[in-house]
């Protein structure tokens, strides 16, 4: 440790230093507002070593000059972050494959390290899926599907035996939603058979609010999938601090870019049942 005692990933306790596989940070890009490379810039500098990746949420990517994008996958390579494309893909793959496969060049071209898929959005079969996983990866990238705990009850399989092979006349699409967790993971288990680097799951309905987080489907999700091939989106530095306190600072996590201080304090001390929060402790205000 340094004299004044802050970290080193050297001889830290808590998570190696990057590339890591496990206790990553992921923070959110430009989306309700605009960041700047100014300020993008200085939190790289600033907080770069606990900045695991970067994604631009919200399909803002499409919006912006290419040449914009290209600088800041640049400066993010440069502090060794990966950068993500969030969920935009399902506005591309209903121009049909050569379309999609146009986007992963594309992607790849401009820097991209991580092509999100949000299967939700998305509204595919299951093999589609998994026809995608493997494109992106073929192509050079790595690909992190997006499940949420809600799914559309036409989607729900039909239990019941039928001949191997025989056709199965699609449900009419419905506007009921129903909680699923175990058809959740069978989907995430076989995006990952099929080469996903990780699996996000979406903070609504399972931990969007701190006094109300789903820990019966959390636990269930990281006891199935592993804690390394899981990300969960933390909508607050509460939600964080749960997260920190039930599984440790191994957990990965997608926040804010306001809240990576605040959660590498979390990560680097030990919370037990009487510690006093530290959320909102950060010095640094963007």
């Amino acid at each position: 440790m340094s004299l004044f005692g802050w970290k080193s990933f050297y001889e830290n306790e808590d998570r190696p230093e990057k590339p890591r596989r496990y206790g990553v940070t992921e923070m959110r890009g430009p989306h309700y507002t605009l960041l700047s490379q100014n300020l993008l810039q200085d939190i790289f500098e600033s907080m770069g070593q606990f900045v695991d990746g970067l994604k631009f949420t919200g399909g803002s990517h499409s919006l912006m000059p290419k040449t914009f994008i290209k600088e800041v996958t640049d400066m993010a390579h440069k502090h060794n972050v990966y950068v993500s494309t969030g969920d935009w893909a399902e506005h591309l793959h209903r121009k049909g494959p050569s379309a999609f496969k146009e986007y992963i060049e594309e992607c790849k071209q401009l820097g991209f390290d991580t092509i999100e898929l949000d299967v939700g959005s998305l509204g595919l079969p299951e093999e589609t899926l998994l026809r995608y996983v493997r494109l992106i990866k073929s192509g050079g990238l790595k690909v992190k599907p997006q499940f949420a705990v809600m799914f559309n009850k036409s989607d729900i399989p039909m239990s019941g035996d039928r001949a191997f092979g025989a056709y199965v006349v699609p449900p009419p699409r419905k506007f009921e939603f129903v909680e699923d967790v175990d058809l959740l993971i069978r989907r995430a288990e076989r995006c990952l058979e099929a080469g996903a680097d990780m699996i996000m799951i979406d903070a609504d309905d399972i931990c969007r609010y701190a006094d109300s987080v789903r820990a019966d489907i959390i636990a269930k999700v990281i006891g199935r999938l592993g804690l390394e091939k899981t990300m969960f989106e933390a909508s607050n530095p509460k939600t964080s601090e749960w997260f920190i306190k039930q599984y440790g600072p191994r957990v990965n996590l997608f926040v804010d870019h306001s809240q990576v201080m605040d959660l590498e304090c979390l990560r680097g001390r030990n919370l037990g049942e009487n510690h006093t929060s530290i959320v909102g402790s950060s010095y640094f205000l963007f």
